[in-house]
């Protein structure tokens, strides 16, 4: 497992993320990890529902190419 240190954080900061942990009985890692799947996770499922009303709009038509050649020859 890959590992993260982040340096320079302000002590408040720090405080509050700690008080935050304890109020949910985890430890500070804990908490932290939780917190940082979470988002990864929900970032992901918001890609993929953009994707998909990508894939949605842009679906292949039921046109023939050939039909429309004939009707602009045929004009």
């Amino acid at each position: 497992m890959g590992q993260v240190i982040i340096r320079n954080l302000d002590d408040a900061v720090v405080a509050s993320l700690k008080r935050m942990a304890a109020r949910d009985g985890k430890s500070l890692e804990q908490f932290l990890r939780e917190v940082l799947e979470e988002r990864t996770y929900r970032d992901k499922e918001t890609f993929l529902e953009f994707a998909r009303g990508v894939r949605e709009r842009c679906r292949p038509s039921d046109l023939d190419p050939t039909d429309l050649i004939r009707e602009d020859r045929d004009r």
